[in-house]
């Protein structure tokens, strides 16, 4: 017998609400931020032609055949990497970072697309055949593909992208199923490169910490060296990184250690943000209405610092609807990832998942000033046509995903 679905089955309303909340938002968002702005005044009007387009988009990729995404994975991924190539070569320098490629007229970010592709790479490669994440050899290859787009992405250099690139890798490979012993060896690199930032005591600290972990596992002494031997090399890693950014990128870090170092220079914006945000109060100073905003203290506000244009016209409620909205959907896409049935489209679900909630968390932090000012929007609520696009074909899939999780009951 022929079993009927309603539309919320196939349709998750919850999602769609939430996401033409916070693109609506954008858009007043960036009206405000660029009404009064001389070479910025058409941005609202091509932000609002990229919402028109990227609906469209989302609406065929919803459509799609779900086998499909597992078909172009690596042909998507190869690609990806091919276009990454390029721009270090013909791109074009926006903000320090050789990242813009223009292809009939039209800029666009190679990084953005390659998040796709390496989204669907990994789940590719993790459901293979049952392969075993345990395995030694399955996690190096399954980390080969997401740090080679990273490697790529620093070439640039854009440190905010790749760290966004280590999001999904991490937590892709984690939602594959990993022992707690894998975990430790794939997180642990990321977490002495965080402690190099705060000098060679909290790197000495760290570790010893991997060092009395090591024990607790009690692995054979050659896995144990190599593991050490491995966390070690990511603090000159990061080291070779840090050498490897422009001035004004090591100075954003330098900053976000010390705000009032530099508060003329490379902390303005985040001290700001800060004082827009703050400003803004409980209700708001109302649209149009924000000094911060309107008197352009903090440059380009429409791109990474959007959320203080909320925060400073829209106050504490403006402020606070957006994380909900943001939280509504990590919810949702959450619960679908867990409830899939087929693994592919379980992956895809948490890698998506992984790209906005990175996004988040960073854009946030730097307009409250508890992450480096390293330059990636807010999903669906900062100005720009790439990225808009590319969120909205990954939310597409999410949808898809959603769309046919019947079929594998």
């Amino acid at each position: 017998m022929k079993v009927e679905y309603k539309l919320q089955d196939k349709f998750d309303f919850w999602i769609f609400g939430a996401l033409i909340l916070l693109i609506t938002i954008g858009l007043i968002s960036i009206y405000s931020a660029t009404v009064n702005h001389p070479t910025a005044y058409g941005n609202f009007q091509k932000q609002f032609f990229w919402v028109i387009t990227s609906l469209t988009v989302f609406i065929i990729v919803y459509y799609l055949p779900q086998n499909l995404f597992r078909l172009i994975a690596i042909p998507s991924y190869a690609l990806s990497i091919i276009l990454l190539i390029i721009v270090l070569f013909a791109g074009k320098t926006v903000y320090g970072a050789k990242s813009w490629l223009d292809f009939g007229g039209i800029g666009f970010q190679p990084s953005e697309f390659a998040k796709i592709g390496t989204m669907l790479a990994l789940s590719y490669w993790l459901t293979y055949k049952k392969r075993d994440i345990n395995n030694f050899k399955d996690i190096l290859i399954a980390l080969v593909i997401g740090f080679v787009p990273i490697f790529l992405i620093l070439l640039e250099p854009d440190m905010g992208t790749a760290i966004v690139f280590m999001a999904i890798t991490i937590v892709m490979i984690f939602w594959s199923g990993i022992s707690l012993f894998s975990l430790f060896v794939v997180l642990s690199p990321s977490i002495v490169i965080f402690a190099s930032l705060f000098g060679i005591a909290p790197l000495i600290f760290v570790l010893i910490i991997i060092i009395l972990s090591l024990f607790y596992f009690k692995k054979d002494i050659f896995t144990s060296i190599t593991v050490f031997i491995l966390n070690l090399a990511s603090a000159f890693f990061f080291d070779f990184v840090f050498n490897l950014l422009k001035p004004h990128q090591q100075k954003r870090i330098e900053s976000f250690l010390d705000p009032m170092a530099d508060p003329l220079g490379s902390g303005y914006n985040a001290l700001q943000a800060k004082v827009a945000i703050g400003s803004g109060g409980f209700l708001g100073k109302g649209f149009l209405q924000g000094n911060q905003t309107q008197l352009r203290f903090i440059p380009e506000q429409w791109t990474d610092f959007i959320y203080c244009v909320v925060g400073e016209e829209f106050g504490f409620i403006g402020s606070i609807l957006v994380i909900i909205l943001f939280v509504v959907i990590f919810i949702r896409l959450l619960g679908l990832a867990n409830s899939s049935k087929d693994e592919f489209s379980s992956l895809t679900t948490i890698g998506i998942l992984a790209i906005l909630f990175a996004h988040f968390m960073i854009n946030i932090g730097m307009n409250v000033g508890i992450t480096p000012v390293i330059g990636l929007p807010l999903p669906y609520v900062s100005y720009g046509g790439s990225s808009l696009f590319v969120n909205m074909i990954l939310i597409g899939i999410a949808f898809n995903t959603y769309r046919n999780r019947r079929q594998h009951i």
